[in-house]
């Protein structure tokens, strides 16, 4: 499952730094200093979904954390600016985050039931 929240925020990072290049470029030629705000919230979304996926690998505790704010910073900049699919990427981030803690939660219960046996021998 790391594995998977891994590729999967790291492949949706490319997706929300080009479209939130793409919004905050058009809110800058159209003087929508709305839009702009919403890339320049987008453009930490998508820092956030980079981190969240550089650390499901090994922390998945840290990605979660990253995933979690990820997901705050895009329902909130969709509610509050015109760049409404900002809404949808907060909405994945969340899912992702879920999908990060129940991932090292798991690995708490191996390495748990690793140590247990090891000292039971």
């Amino acid at each position: 499952m790391k594995i998977a929240v891994g590729i999967i925020s790291l492949i949706l990072m490319v997706i929300v730094g080009l479209q939130t290049l793409i919004v905050s470029l058009g809110g800058s030629i159209t003087h929508s200093q709305g839009l702009a705000q919403g890339g320049a919230v987008g453009l930490l979304v998508a820092v956030l979904f980079l981190l969240g996926g550089a650390f499901a690998f090994g922390l998945p505790l840290v990605s979660t954390i990253c995933l979690v704010l990820a997901a705050i910073f895009g329902i909130m900049d969709g509610a509050t600016t015109p760049y409404h699919d900002q809404t949808v990427w907060g909405v994945i981030a969340l899912i992702l985050a879920i999908l990060a803690f129940f991932a090292w939660r798991s690995d708490r219960k191996k390495k748990r039931m690793a140590s247990a046996s090891s000292a039971q021998a």
